[in-house]
């Protein structure tokens, strides 16, 4: 059962350091180039996956091709990808040792949501973290 209630997602919120953001983008005028910019402001070290700017920089982040190329450890994968390639996204968390997948307003699959509560990840669908830090007063990462 995805995370719903304030308490558990203010949970993961506050316990997360290392976020990376599946189909980041480079363009100001897409909701993911906003989203990163707010969780870096929050103190969250954020990682920008999208394998079409593979190689260029995102708010001073490094861009890479899939998760699998972090080596990093990953506390959520905020997913910025329609339902039906969300799947991946979270197959790919799974592999890499995400604790977390979060998938974006508008991002349900509910297939792969299952995959990811089976693999023992916590799961978030359909909502913002840059929406719920402000909506829950969270104070910024230390």
């Amino acid at each position: 059962m995805p995370l719903t209630t304030d308490d558990d997602i203010r949970t993961l919120l506050e316990s997360a350091r290392t976020i990376a953001v599946v189909g980041a983008s480079d363009r100001a005028n897409r909701p993911s180039y906003g989203v990163m910019r707010t969780l870096q402001a929050h103190g969250y070290r954020v990682i920008p996956v999208n394998p079409q700017i593979t190689g260029e920089h995102v708010h001073g982040e490094f861009v890479f091709r899939d998760l699998s190329q972090l080596g990093d450890s990953i506390d959520i994968v905020d997913i910025f990808r329609n339902s039906a390639a969300a799947g991946e996204a979270v197959d790919q968390a799974i592999a890499a040792g995400a604790k977390a997948v979060w998938m974006q307003l508008g991002v349900i699959n509910h297939e792969a949501a299952a995959r990811a509560e089976a693999a023992g990840l916590k799961v978030v669908t359909d909502r913002c973290p840059a929406i719920e830090l402000r909506r829950l007063a969270i104070a910024p990462v230390a």
